[in-house]
């Protein structure tokens, strides 16, 4: 575990992403989450695991490129983001949509 999240893993998980593809990949147990561009697997697995009371099977990280935006003449880049694809063990699920 790195030292950066040694005592605080809540931080290490930003968000639950919920695109097309995220919610196709639900069927096979796997889960997609925005976390803190810093954070290393065994950071990511660590706060799953304690967040949601899973066992995590495997996590593929990835940081996709910065995209540039424009405000009228201005332009500048989006924040950093580093997405995890969570795969749970067989037999775990994550309620990510809560029944009303």
């Amino acid at each position: 575990m790195t030292k950066h999240f040694r005592s605080r893993l809540a931080d290490v998980i930003r968000q639950p992403l919920i695109t097309e593809k995220a919610t196709r990949v639900l069927e096979l147990n796997q889960y997609t989450f925005e976390v803190d561009h810093r954070a290393a697997k065994p950071d990511i697995k660590a706060a799953i695991e304690q967040l949601f009371d899973v066992k995590v099977a495997g996590i593929s990280t990835m940081i996709p490129p910065r995209r540039s935006r424009r405000m009228g003449r201005f332009t500048g880049k989006r924040t950093r983001v580093k997405k995890a694809v969570v795969r749970l063990a067989e037999g775990n699920s994550i309620q990510l949509f809560p029944e009303s």
